[in-house]
């Protein structure tokens, strides 16, 4: 029954355009199918066509339905049919900001771990002569080592922009931070380096007065000296290494096994190279040996930055940190192949020496912009991120369809 009134009229005049189309669309399939209308002729027009309108919607409206469903399945199944999926995020940087802000040290700290390392392994081979009778090997190595630990203070004091801050540093003593355990080191090393290449003014001095007495105790105060800067010298040699390792650069977080190795090595070899460069051939046996075991820290840590990283060990590979650790691998061959086979040649040695010593820099300054390429590409952050929450989500065994984002 029509419903009365207004709404009553709209209803039958909306039915009867429904009717009406659906009798128009049914005309061309009744032809192409060769088949009769008569039946629609002969019952009520309206209910025919209506009826008919509504079958052919429901019949698309399952026809659509099944194809999506099909194509589905073909999609589950790895089959056709196109994928609509969210492509995965190309990070090149957060709102115009990079990924990660990369380490603001500039070439001063890389001199820094340089003369850092040149004070470490001054001292050992310095701490060598001493206890092996060998004066010329002790001066040469508490001279240097005096410098290089000057000119760390220098560069470290460039980049914290005002002494004070050296000076802060020591109110406190934090064992989980490796710049506040650095700061203590460096204090416990200075003075006692200071004060054995001091000693080595005592034969200089007159023999008699107030002079002659400090020279004759300057020699005893020097060895103790000596000893405690050698006993200091292998945290000062690492513990840089350990101040990378801390921070958020990838190839600097990840590399944290190796890189102090790279720096005791890099260490030995560079005092070695001054062993070799100043001491006779007479008294350079302790140098040829730390050279051979510097060389081989050194290397052997290098090797391991460069493979066992994946991607994280192509910043130490590409451009210019590339460049330098290759070329630092050859110096520093080269450096041990003439110290070992150049016993009976002064030049040989100093050569080596020489050879030693520029390895050493071209090593620090490869690992120190190896870390700061990393953190410029964001690449090095994201693409190890992705991996590790991809690593966790299989040992959790979760569902695959939590990894991949649905289909839309």
């Amino acid at each position: 029954m029509t419903p009365p009134g207004p709404v009553g009229d709209r209803f039958r005049r909306f039915r009867e355009r429904l009717a009406a189309e659906g009798s128009h669309q049914a005309q061309p399939s009744d032809e192409r199918t060769g088949t009769t209308s008569g039946a629609a002729t002969t019952s009520d027009p309206n209910t025919a066509s209506g009826d008919g309108a509504a079958s052919s919607r429901r019949g698309d409206l399952t026809t659509r339905r099944n194809s999506e469903a099909s194509g589905r399945r073909r999609r589950r199944r790895g089959g056709g049919g196109e994928e609509l999926r969210v492509p995965e995020a190309e990070f090149t940087s957060y709102y115009g900001r990079p990924v990660l802000k990369g380490p603001v040290w500039k070439w001063d700290i890389a001199a820094y771990l340089f003369t850092g390392g040149l004070a470490a392994g001054s001292s050992l081979l310095a701490a060598g002569g001493q206890l092996t009778g060998r004066p010329a090997l002790r001066r040469a190595g508490r001279v240097t080592a005096l410098a290089a630990v000057s000119a760390s203070a220098v560069f470290l004091v460039k980049d914290l922009g005002r002494p004070a801050r050296f000076h802060h540093m020591l109110r406190v003593a934090k064992p989980t931070s490796p710049m506040s355990m650095g700061t203590w080191i460096l204090t416990a090393y200075g003075p006692a380096a200071g004060v054995a290449a001091i000693a080595e003014a005592a034969g200089v001095l007159p023999r008699h007065g107030l002079l002659g007495l400090a020279g004759r105790a300057l020699p005893p105060i020097g060895h103790a000296a000596g000893l405690l800067a050698a006993g200091t010298a292998p945290a000062l040699a690492t513990y840089t290494g350990v101040l990378l390792a801390d921070t958020a650069v990838p190839s600097w977080h990840e590399a944290y096994p190796e890189l102090p190795v790279i720096f005791a090595g890099s260490a030995l070899a560079s005092g070695a190279g001054v062993g070799l460069l100043a001491a006779p051939l007479a008294q350079a046996g302790p140098a040829r040996r730390m050279a051979v075991a510097g060389a081989a820290l050194e290397l052997y840590g290098a090797h391991r930055v460069e493979t066992r990283l994946g991607l994280l060990s192509e910043p130490y590979r590409l451009g210019r940190p590339g460049r330098l650790l290759r070329a630092g691998r050859l110096l520093t061959a080269g450096g041990v192949a003439g110290a070992l086979l150049g016993r009976r040649s002064r030049v040989v040695g100093a050569l080596s020496g020489t050879a030693l010593l520029a390895a050493s820099v071209l090593t620090r300054f490869g690992i120190f912009y190896g870390g700061v390429a990393s953190a410029r590409d964001p690449r090095y952050t994201v693409v190890p991120q992705r991996e590790r929450v991809e690593a966790r989500r299989t040992g959790m065994d979760l569902p695959s369809d939590r990894a991949v984002p649905p289909a839309v």
